[in-house]
């Protein structure tokens, strides 16, 4: 079965593993691959405008990438994840929506830059 789209895990993404255990990195990146084939809200979904989260719960915590869809290349499309973090609750800080938007702005400048 071919994925419906590759990922880009960018440097805070990495950041956020270095300071995780192993188990809770493995569920994290489980989820990520099994969301590239199967649609499951409770893996990845939309939370508003351009931005979307891939969402794991492990041992009753709560981690969250937030990611956005790059779909300029017409023939692959990408999600690329921006950041992440860890959380006891379920909601989502406005903050963390707010850093991911100014992340994807920056990207896109960049690319836009190097063509």
């Amino acid at each position: 079965m071919k994925p419906k789209f590759e990922i880009v895990l960018l440097d805070e993404v990495w950041e956020l593993f270095d300071i995780l255990d192993e188990k809770a990195k493995e569920k994290i990146i489980y989820n990520i691959d099994k969301s590239k084939y199967f649609n499951d809200p409770e893996l990845f979904k939309k939370l508003e405008d351009e931005i979307w989260e891939f969402r794991t719960k492990y041992n009753r915590m709560y981690y969250r990438l937030f990611s956005f869809w790059d779909k300029t290349d017409k023939t692959e499309s990408l999600v690329i994840a921006t950041h992440g973090i860890i959380k006891k609750t379920d909601k989502i800080p406005r903050a963390e929506i707010e850093k991911a938007k100014a992340i994807m702005k920056l990207y896109y400048e960049q690319k836009n830059k190097q063509k």
